[in-house]
């Protein structure tokens, strides 16, 4: 792992970061992402510095505490106890905590970190399209029920269906990360005969004959949809305004940094996170047209309405400016 990063995901999850922690002043931030290319913007902003770039302009030096965390449950809690300033994940969790958090901590989202399509994947001959699934298939997604790929499943299975069966498939989904997934797809000995996959993952299992997608996020949503979102308590964002406008202006500008030469984006991405995967597969994702690494949010009031529709989300959404900060606002968000 890299050595930037602070890994808090073990430590989290075991509860060591609750109770009281004190605000930080302004001019630090600590911020968590996943893995993945998904996350390329951070890993921008990270390399160039641009957030303490954008600090001193306005005459601030920003202390940057970069952090690794893997699944939504561990990022959240270190996120509501303090020990996080900005956190990440799927646009479902990001909303989960949106809702369970309003009238208290009142987290909002701060941007998306792009739009990638998530494809669900088989190698059952037998399996064409969503409705092919039955009892005979496993389906691997990362977060069983609550992650990104379940809930976009859970979606379509209502659309499918109706919304009484939203919950259809998922007694025959299991959690198991991506790369495991996916070597259990490829290889075919495993009672996995599916897998809500992501990239890289995805663009690896389809080189294999055995291997067809069945299903894309980007169908579920109706076009181009944000993948991940980034999301701070109201606490951190009414405190710290110079410190959260330093980072929000240094993500518009690794967005535009990724846009003007997605080939070097591709090699950063190698050098921060110190990937081995190959160069030519990274600059194959990075310039693929399905994908679009911005800031603005695409599609994310789809899951807002639907999720809210379906019973999971208690609160409802009059448009995806309600749970986002108002810095946002002037992006041309959905």
């Amino acid at each position: 792992m890299n050595g930037l990063f602070k890994s808090i995901g073990i430590v989290a999850a075991c509860g060591i970061f609750l109770g009281s922690v004190p605000a930080r002043a302004e001019g630090t931030i600590s911020i968590a992402q996943q893995f993945g290319i998904g996350y390329l913007i951070l890993d921008v902003v990270r390399d160039q510095k641009l957030i303490e770039k954008h600090g001193k302009e306005q005459g601030l030096d920003i202390k940057v505490d970069w952090h690794s965390i893997s699944g939504a449950t561990a990022m959240n809690e270190a996120l509501l106890t303090g020990a996080l300033d900005v956190a990440s994940a799927g646009v479902p969790p990001a909303l989960t905590v949106w809702d369970r958090t309003r009238g208290k901590q009142n987290v909002k989202a701060v941007a998306a970190l792009g739009s990638m399509p998530n494809y669900l994947l088989s190698n059952n001959p037998a399996v064409k399209s969503v409705s092919d699934l039955s009892d005979k298939d496993r389906i691997a997604v990362p977060a069983a029920g609550v992650g990104f790929q379940s809930r976009t499943l859970q979606i379509e299975t209502a659309r499918l269906f109706g919304n009484a069966e939203y919950k259809k498939y998922d007694s025959i989904t299991l959690s198991l990360p991506h790369p495991d997934a996916t070597s259990a797809l490829i290889s075919g000995g495993a009672e996995i005969t599916a897998h809500f996959s992501s990239p890289p993952f995805q663009y690896q299992a389809l080189e294999h004959a055995n291997i067809h997608k069945i299903l894309s996020s980007y169908d579920v949503l109706g076009g181009k949809g944000t993948f991940n979102l980034l999301y701070a308590t109201e606490k951190f964002h009414d405190e710290n305004p110079k410190t959260y406008k330093a980072f929000f202006d240094a993500l518009a500008e690794a967005e535009q940094i990724i846009k003007a030469d997605k080939n070097a984006a591709a090699k950063t991405y190698i050098r921060v996170e110190q990937s081995h995967l190959p160069l030519e597969l990274i600059e194959k994702i990075v310039n693929d047209p399905e994908n679009d690494f911005t800031i603005a949010p695409q599609k994310t009031f789809v899951y807002a309405e639907k999720l809210h529709e379906l019973g999971i989300l208690k609160n409802s959404a009059a448009s995806w400016k309600d749970y986002f900060f108002p810095e946002a606002y002037a992006l041309p968000g959905s």
